[in-house]
């Protein structure tokens, strides 16, 4: 029996991607549903060429514009936030696969959490914000959570069984773990001098050299702060204390993570820099399926480097890891100043350098809380991105 999909920002990078592997199964696997926000042209195309049961759009005016473009195509078109979410929990679906960049990812993928789905996490800021209370509902509601972003994917490959399942309730140290090693490839700006990062633009801060992406998380690559949401995320999902847990700069993109265990090994999942790869496993689990991704040919690969990530080179990435350790509050209001930062930046409103600098004001300016609902977490978020944006119109006026 087929597995029925559905996939939370289908006209995304991950979203393209997971329909690219889903193609080459089509006896395993029938999509559901798809969603997105705006981009009405990439998801007629998405319904003409693979014709999903329904088709969401959040906002309701390009849900109009699609309808009048698919005509009497087969694939139901609705509209708004709640009927994302609807998708998502739906009891005709068995795998979600949540890609929805940004904070607004966090209530579909609530969502299909609740209603006990197998969840494909590729939206980082579902753990961000909402950390413990994010693993403690996918205990509570007996979903399944495997990680699509390539660091934490590979992390979970190298880690064992014992680990896996249930991700972000186990001991790390009783498994034989020492140490897991987020590799990041330090963005386009790892050897640029750092009196020139002010006046970078959005063009070049998102020219990754190794990944294709979309712009918001090019930018966050730039900065690292993808990275130290990453970092976040895998304190989540792996149940890390901070001594458990460091960022190794690999420019290659060819090792995506590594566990280093008690006994002194080291266990690295290496590939090439394909998200169609973490897509298929995810997807297989706890088999393998063909991806389309090619092996590494070793003859070809070259010197693998590591070094230190800079803080003068990279203070958002810095930013996240003291964040982690301080509290949800902490890293709710750091991925809200965040996005309105990188959107000010890629709208030319404000300087690359300038992004580190209004998360660090946003953080500086929050005030401690212990959140313990979703409710207070969108609120703090929302404060948040207000103190950003007054920030920003500050420094661009």
């Amino acid at each position: 029996m087929k597995q029925r999909i559905t996939i939370l920002g289908a006209t995304g990078s991950i979203g393209q991607s997971t329909l690219a592997v889903l193609a080459q199964h089509p006896e395993q696997y029938e999509l559901f549903a798809v969603t997105a926000n705006g981009n009405v042209d990439d998801m007629a195309t998405i319904c003409r060429n693979h014709r999903p049961r329904y088709a969401v759009m959040a906002n309701p005016q390009a849900a109009q514009q699609l309808q009048q473009q698919l005509g009497a195509c087969a694939t139901t078109v609705l509209a708004g936030d709640e009927q994302v979410a609807a998708v998502a929990a739906a009891a005709d679906v068995d795998i979600v696969m949540a890609a929805i960049v940004g904070a607004a990812g966090l209530l579909p993928t609530m969502a299909a959490v609740q209603a006990g789905k197998r969840i494909l996490l590729a939206n980082k800021e579902a753990l961000v914000m909402s950390g413990q209370l994010f693993m403690d509902a996918v205990s509570r509601y007996h979903a399944e959570l495997l990680p699509i972003d390539s660091e934490h994917n590979a992390i979970f490959q190298c880690l064992p069984e014992s680990i896996q399942q249930p991700l972000g309730h186990s001991d790390l140290a009783a498994a034989g773990v020492h140490q897991i090693l987020l590799t990041g490839s330090g963005g386009p700006f790892r050897e640029l001098p750092l009196a020139e990062l002010s006046e970078q633009t959005p063009t070049a801060a998102c020219n990754h050299p190794n990944w294709s992406m979309g712009q918001k998380i090019s930018v966050d690559s730039a900065t690292m702060l993808n990275k130290g949401l990453e970092y976040i995320e895998a304190r989540w999902l792996f149940n890390c204390q901070k001594e458990q847990l460091q960022v190794v700069v690999h420019p290659q993109s060819v090792i995506h993570s590594m566990v280093s265990y008690q006994d002194g090994s080291v266990i690295a999942q290496l590939g090439q820099p394909d998200m169609r790869t973490p897509i298929a496993y995810a997807l297989g689990y706890p088999n393998r399926i063909p991806s389309g991704v090619e092996p590494l040919d070793f003859l070809q690969l070259g010197a693998l480097t590591f070094m230190p990530a800079d803080p003068q080179r990279y203070p958002c990435l810095h930013l996240a890891i003291e964040a982690c350790w301080a509290g949800q509050w902490a890293t709710t209001s750091l991925n809200a100043a965040n996005e309105v930062a990188v959107a000010a930046f890629l709208a030319g409103q404000i300087s690359f350098t300038t992004i580190a600098e209004t998360c660090d004001a946003v953080l500086q300016k929050m005030p401690t809380k212990n959140l313990t609902s979703i409710e207070e977490l969108l609120a703090y978020d929302n404060h948040a991105r207000l103190l950003a944006q007054q920030y920003v119109e500050r420094v661009a006026s």
